[in-house]
């Protein structure tokens, strides 16, 4: 009756059928730690075409048997794994990496087992050692043979069925106990070896990859409506065709526009963000929508949608992409406004809630709101606009604000993207706190905007790129480091000069692989802002400007240089391989990247003091980069194409910010 009754009740026959389970999976092997996982596993890790995945693990088993592990990996398209035998170092640690071959989602894991045969290996070389007699234990190895032959029908299993047969045949003693410890036995045992108590990893870990340009970029960010052919007119797309000539030169491969849509009329904001307006005044490219139209359409003097067609074909023709910006905000005219009231925040008065910042006030601007019933019809509405962009041939996007909006948003609007269009990239404009914005790269931002901009001295520089590239950050976290922004025109920009504008171009350039400038205001050095604040004075945002981007004092040529040096050298073409160096002077930064073959080597030093010329011993790690202590060696410094002899891995470094406040040093043997 008893017996019935557990039978017939679901949940305790479910309790027992686990309990029976555990008895029956009570394996051996326990794998822990393995990495690189994000949140257990939640999201993926990135990589591009020819970078490593490199998996760790800590895996062990119980008594004193010898444990064996794998890697497992393969494409996502894939239904059989790869299998890589991992290494063990210290302490149960193994290791193994594999290659990102093609772009496209990659899943890996790993598995370990007891190792009866080697664990029999050591076994009976002890005893051998020890001259016991070893004859039942050839008789246990042969049985181990007979497993693993049965476990295969290749053509090399023959030999483990002959060599079983003889690990019998007592006369062989001698002969069968060299064979025992041979590497044709143990590749074979590797091979077809049984597997006793194999355990897999509980995940299947995924990897995202993304084409080249998620990885390496340079950035040239402008106002198109301030390049017309007059002075005062109104710029179009097809007066932005006649720079590219120009910014491909300068070696930038990302032409990046703030919002190109209509702007609104309602509140608009005057020059410096004034509250009284002249008809003049263009207003804000981040008021979104006007009665024109909204996020679909574009502003009618910056031209048509086939006008942007033919920009983005003529851009791609000079190796550049058209990147836009796209922000999910709508001045009080937007079209949203009156035909889905319900997506906006409404106040006690019976108005909408309009943008704050305290104390700045946004009045021309309506944040959406996400906490709405018409939640579902809202965020389709939204992808639509970055579908609507792809189809005209977009493919690059700077998200304006993204952690203003919910995470679970930009998890679903990314992932179903990237499954439509694998190559679209999106970069987050997040300045908040660092676990927002980790979260929203690992919620598929392809690049992220950082700290950079308020980074100033050496402590600072070394800690936070250790953080970005030798922490997990490393494996979801791609920097895009920007000196400047229409928004953030920072202090040490504001007094430092020119020196300043050129040391922050060479740290940005060279510590992080993708890197952009607001320009033609940093190559002309614009330096005034609004007395105590980190704005520029006579914002773009706010007015048309009239740039003489040939100006005597532009910083073009030296972005140039600087552009073309990252471009020759793949060492630089990497964030990740950034290591420190020592100096004995905290104003001078100096810092190596290596490519993966170590055929290149660059050795980066800034003068973080734009206003005094300084020197330092600088070590140079001869060791890491085989030089060894007693070799000359040469570096170039590929900013002037001066050369110098050095030896051993102390030397000296001067640098005159007036002069250039930087060496990039090539490294290569006499």
């Amino acid at each position: 009756m008893v017996q019935f009754y557990f039978e017939k009740c679901p949940i305790i026959s479910n309790i027992i059928q686990k309990h029976m389970n555990k008895i029956v999976k009570n394996y051996r092997v326990v794998i822990e730690n393995v990495t690189p996982q994000i949140d257990s596993g939640d999201f993926p890790i990135k990589r591009g075409v020819g970078e490593i995945v490199s998996v760790k693990a800590v895996i062990f088993a119980d008594a004193h048997d010898d444990v064996s592990a794998a890697l497992l990996y393969r494409r996502i398209n894939e239904k059989k794994w790869h299998e890589i035998s991992m290494a063990k170092s210290l302490n149960d640690q193994w290791y193994a990496s594999f290659t990102i071959e093609s772009q496209e989602g990659y899943i890996y894991t790993v598995c370990g087992w007891v190792n009866e045969f080697t664990t029999w290996q050591k076994k009976l070389s002890k005893f051998w050692a020890a001259g016991q007699d070893v004859r039942l234990e050839m008789k246990e190895g042969a049985i181990l043979l007979k497993q693993a032959a049965n476990n295969g029908n290749a053509r090399e299993v023959k030999w483990l069925r002959k060599w079983a047969e003889d690990f019998n045949n007592e006369k062989k003693i001698f002969s069968n106990a060299y064979i025992a410890q041979s590497g044709a036995l143990s590749e074979l045992m590797k091979k077809f070896g049984v597997r006793k108590s194999l355990k897999n990893y509980i995940r299947e870990l995924k990897v995202h990859v993304d084409r080249p340009k998620a990885l390496f970029s340079a950035w040239y960010e402008i106002f198109p409506r301030s390049f017309g052919q007059k002075e005062g007119t109104h710029g179009t797309f097809k007066d932005c065709e006649r720079l590219l000539p120009d910014i491909a030169l300068m070696g930038f491969d990302v032409l990046y526009f703030p919002p190109i849509h209509p702007i609104g009329v309602t509140k608009r904001k005057g020059k410096n963000n004034a509250l009284t307006v002249v008809k003049s005044d263009p207003g804000s490219p981040w008021a979104v929508g006007s009665k024109e139209g909204g996020h679909k359409s574009i502003h009618h003097q910056l031209g048509t949608v086939q006008d942007l067609k033919e920009l983005i074909a003529k851009a791609k023709t000079f190796e550049i992409e058209i990147a836009l910006d796209i922000a999910f905000q709508c001045s009080p005219d937007h079209p949203y406004v009156k035909k889905h009231p319900q997506w906006f925040k409404w106040r006690p008065d019976k108005t909408i809630q309009y943008a704050e910042n305290p104390p700045k006030k946004y009045e021309d601007i309506y944040p959406i709101n996400f906490d709405n019933e018409d939640y579902q019809n809202l965020i389709e509405e939204l992808k639509s606009v970055f579908v609507y962009w792809i189809k005209q041939g977009v493919r690059i996007f700077r998200v304006d604000n993204p952690h203003t909006k919910p995470f679970a948003f930009w998890d679903w609007v990314i992932d179903g993207i990237r499954q439509e269009h694998p190559d679209v990239l999106f970069l987050a404009e997040a300045f908040t706190r660092p676990h927002v914005m980790q979260r929203l790269a690992k919620g598929g931002f392809h690049q992220s905007y950082t700290y950079f901009t308020w980074r100033t001295s050496k402590w600072d520089f070394e800690q936070y790129m250790s953080e970005l590239t030798q922490s997990e950050m490393r494996e979801y976290f791609r920097p895009n480091f920007w000196p400047n922004t229409p928004d953030i025109l920072p202090f040490h920009l504001q007094h430092g000069g020119r020196p300043a504008f050129m040391q922050r171009l060479v740290l940005a350039a060279t510590l992080s692989s993708n890197y952009g400038i607001y320009a033609p205001a940093y190559e002309l050095c614009v330096s005034e802002a609004i007395e105590g604040k980190e704005e520029y004075y006579n914002s773009e945002k706010y007015e048309l400007k009239a740039w003489n981007r040939d100006a005597d004092w532009s910083l073009k040529d030296f972005i140039t240089r600087v552009n073309k040096i990252r471009r020759e050298n793949p060492a630089l073409q990497s964030t990740f391989n950034y290591k420190s160096c020592l100096t004995n002077n905290e104003q001078i930064l100096c810092f190596q990247k290596v490519s993966p073959d170590k055929s290149n080597i660059i050795l980066t030093v800034v003068n973080l003091d734009p206003y005094s010329k300084q020197s330092a011993m600088i070590c140079v790690p001869v060791e890491d980069f085989e030089i060894g202590y007693h070799r000359h060696y040469t570096v170039c410094d590929l900013l002037t194409n001066a050369e110098y002899t050095w030896y051993q891995d102390w030397n000296y470094v001067e640098l005159d910010p007036y002069s250039c406040p930087a060496h990039i040093f090539k490294i290569s043997m006499v």
